[in-house]
């Protein structure tokens, strides 16, 4: 039997788990303060703080652990190490080029691996489905505050050359995605019309809010500050609200357009959606799905395709690091 702990770290807050090669011995949430913003040496104490965390929780000892999976949201590369100008919760200057899976090796004295996080959430919800049949493939995608995604196959997440595989959020949409015509979108990382632009919390901000509210003067967001807006979308869109639901249906429209891409270069086993978008009530959510599933160009060979959600919310980061763990272990 194996000792795994997995850390996913947030802007927020660091998810704990732990794993012993078969099952996950913490059910529920484990969490505590990922205090990201006070600089390195803060967050590598709490990363060491929520490992003490999954042995309070397990009755496991150090001595006993056998290596660690962390994850975090890049830009990072497939060893840990942030970019030169930091990644989406490391901004300060502290951060330029900063080993953070070294440094959390050192500090622990035990093997780290490393994970982005939208790869962490596609292996959890691979594996949940899947385990490690080798001639399964899965592409996830986890559309929160910007868009990432993964692919699973032989059991094994791509990670590619530097880190950067399944960067899907950044991949460009078909010119005609969008049956109602050219939605102006541009996305933070510099490119037109990729999927992160429409289908994230981001997208609505800069893209999708300031393309529909003139089409719905009276709507009660048009005098609210664009980002206050944004976050209030999903919720609107729950209750019913047109111009939210038109928002969302936009998203499923790309998403779809992006999975016939991948159903061509991947013909895969299943498609998971994951991340913020899904954390909606089950009407809302059920909804979103059949409405990706509807626009997606299917073969008749390939219309049976399994679109499910990502297992387990927010705890697929941390399990998912925690199999890749497992899984270098062996």
């Amino acid at each position: 039997m194996a000792k795994i702990v997995g850390l996913d770290l947030g802007g927020n807050s660091i998810n704990v788990t732990a794993y012993d090669g078969s099952h996950f011995l913490i059910e529920g949430m484990a969490e505590l303060p990922s205090l990201v913003t006070q600089g390195p040496d803060t967050c590598i104490s709490q990363l060491c703080a929520g490992f003490q965390k999954a042995l309070d929780m397990t009755g496991w000892k150090a001595s006993e652990i056998d290596a660690v999976g962390l994850d975090t949201p890049g830009p990072i590369s497939a060893d840990g190490v942030l970019c030169s100008k930091g990644a989406t919760n490391f901004s300060g200057e502290g951060y330029w080029n900063f080993d953070l899976r070294g440094n959390l090796s050192k500090s622990l004295g035990l093997p780290v691996s490393f994970l982005n996080d939208g790869n962490a959430a596609a292996l959890y919800a691979h594996w949940k489905s899947f385990g490690d049949d080798p001639t399964k493939t899965s592409v996830s995608l986890i559309v929160g505050t910007g868009l990432g995604g993964g692919v699973v196959a032989n059991g094994r997440v791509l990670v590619g050359r530097v880190g950067f595989a399944a960067e899907l959020g950044h991949v460009t949409l078909p010119g005609d995605w969008y049956p109602g015509g050219n939605i102006p979108a541009r996305c933070n990382c510099g490119k037109n019309s990729d999927l992160e632009s429409i289908a994230s919390l981001t997208g609505i901000e800069l893209n999708l809010l300031p393309y529909f509210l003139p089409k719905y003067p009276d709507h009660p967001l048009a005098s609210v500050p664009i980002k206050e807006a944004a976050k209030k979308v999903r919720g609107m869109a729950e209750k019913g609200d047109e111009m939210s639901r038109t928002i969302f249906r936009a998203q499923a429209w790309a998403l779809a357009a992006h999975i016939d891409q991948m159903i061509n270069v991947f013909d895969p086993d299943a498609v998971f959606i994951g991340g913020g978008v899904i954390e909606a009530s089950d009407e809302m959510r059920e909804w979103y799905i059949a409405k990706i599933r509807e626009s997606i160009p299917f073969r008749e060979e390939q219309s049976n395709l399994a679109i499910e959600i990502v297992p387990d919310g927010d705890k697929a980061g941390a399990r998912g690091a925690a199999v890749f763990a497992f899984q270098k272990l062996i």
